[in-house]
């Protein structure tokens, strides 16, 4: 793997921040449920298919009294990319040559009123760079007040920044976040963006603030719905959710499909399955 410039240095110190901060309020919010449950870190390193260093990451997993699994990834990778894997990425076709840093959280719980969430952002260097991410908001039971605080708190995120478009990232995630042989949406949405190229302070400032935000509601979220009693019949509806949740990472995702590729760690890239599921 190349020395790595300023941009990518920066853009890889703020997720492995982000990544500490998000696992911070995550363990505060299992201790306020009398938990002892931690992250529990596991570093991987990557080979490039030239045998050479290819980087690596860290994948942390937490399983509590609230998050029944969530996983908090980091990442720093480079090298090339093999056959004809290069033409799909954005600026690669011509020389494979990459590098992509990136932070990657899905979080299942075990109250079927607290939304499952996922959130990933991403920087990436081929012949071209750019940022990429998002995050969405996965209810098994859906409640239009946590729909609509996730949506508007990352709207004022991207109202505070001339790349962010809420609009446009906000019907990309409708359209992203579907699973079409099901003809149905994965959950309730919120915002996704990729190939955000331009002036790197602009953009990363944009991004560090999706982050924030993500830190903001999420939590919220979790503590408004984390002690409400729940029945049978709500965690049977979680778990056939859950399956609809699967079917999408597995069949859909192109951050799935990237890890598998560029040789990422099977266990880390595979984070966001649920620990149960059911399929009728």
């Amino acid at each position: 793997m190349k020395p790595i410039d300023s941009e990518q240095t920066q853009a890889r110190h703020w997720f492995e921040h982000l990544r500490d901060l998000i696992c911070a309020e995550f363990e505060a919010i299992e201790r306020e449920a009398g938990s002892d449950a931690s992250f529990d870190y596991t570093a991987w390193d990557r080979s490039d298919p030239s045998g050479e260093p290819g980087g690596g990451g860290v994948r942390g997993v937490m399983k509590g009294r609230v998050f029944e699994k969530v996983g908090v990834n980091v990442s720093t990778v480079g090298g090339a990319f093999e056959g004809d894997f290069a033409k799909s990425i954005h600026g690669a076709a011509e020389d494979p040559q990459f590098f992509a840093t990136g932070i990657s959280l899905v979080a299942h719980m075990v109250n079927p009123h607290v939304p499952a969430v996922h959130m990933n952002c991403r920087f990436l260097t081929t012949t071209k760079r750019w940022f990429g991410g998002g995050a969405d908001l996965n209810p098994p039971l859906p409640y239009a007040e946590d729909t609509a605080d996730f949506h508007a708190t990352l709207q004022r995120a991207c109202e505070a920044h001339p790349a962010g478009d809420y609009p446009r990232f906000s019907a990309w995630a409708e359209d992203y976040f579907r699973i079409p042989h099901r003809g149905v949406n994965r959950g309730v949405g919120g915002i996704f963006f990729d190939h955000l190229e331009g002036d790197f302070a602009t953009n990363f400032a944009f991004v560090q603030d999706v982050g924030r935000a993500f830190l903001d509601a999420y939590p919220r979220i979790v503590r408004r719905r984390m002690n409400d009693a729940w029945t049978p019949e709500d965690e049977a509806a979680m778990l056939e959710w859950r399956g609809r949740y699967a079917e999408f990472n597995l069949v859909y995702d192109r951050g799935t499909l990237f890890g598998l590729k560029t040789g990422g760690n099977i266990d880390a890239i595979l984070m966001s399955l649920p620990p149960r599921a059911t399929w009728s």
